[in-house]
């Protein structure tokens, strides 16, 4: 065989052999605590101002530099939304089991979003008003919650897309001018 002839033999063969290689595990980032200077992704408002629990996506590339969410629902909209091109290395959501209270869902109190247990469709508003997923560590804390204030436990993957895209109405006053959060309901 001629040189050519073997280059287009073994060189097919060498790309097979790298397709199979197997994948580099991308390392899940810490959590990084929210601080006075940590702004909501959307909203750029500071998110310790503002009650309800809160999301933080890491992207590669960005390292101890996560978007930060005002409402969990934001994140993971962000997460699912067709037009998301960053590869996401992890998203985490407070943990409302231990938070001390829904106006202080805490600064570090992190779990990863997919190991987190959900309480939808609750009667609570997150806090840029509309209707809120609260993550939960503790079963049994995400049960006391959704005895209160109403809703569902779900995992994230079984939390369908049309509840966390689906846009928010307000109600607006006879000028046009929004009403209070409380009014916010889900289309």
């Amino acid at each position: 065989m001629t040189g050519q002839r073997l280059s287009l033999v073994f060189f097919p063969l060498a790309l097979l052999l790298a397709a199979c290689q197997p994948e580099t595990a991308v390392e899940r980032p810490a959590p990084v605590a929210m601080t006075e200077t940590s702004l909501g992704h959307y909203c750029q408002m500071n998110l310790l101002e503002h009650p309800g629990p809160k999301a933080q996506v890491h992207l590669a590339g960005m390292d101890g530099k996560p978007l930060f969410f005002s409402q969990v629902r934001d994140a993971i909209a962000y997460q699912r939304m067709p037009e998301q091109s960053g590869v996401i290395t992890a998203i985490y959501v407070s943990d409302m089991g231990k938070a001390a209270s829904w106006d202080e869902p805490g600064a570090d109190n992190w779990i990863a979003a997919d190991a987190a247990i959900y309480v939808t469709g609750t009667m609570v508003q997150g806090g840029m008003g509309a209707p809120e997923l609260v993550p939960f560590s503790s079963r049994e804390k995400a049960e006391a919650f959704a005895a209160q204030h109403g809703g569902l436990l779900v995992a994230l993957k079984d939390i369908p897309d049309e509840e966390i895209l689906a846009p928010v109405e307000f109600a607006t006053d006879a000028d046009g001018n929004f009403l209070p959060p409380e009014n916010a309901t889900l289309n």
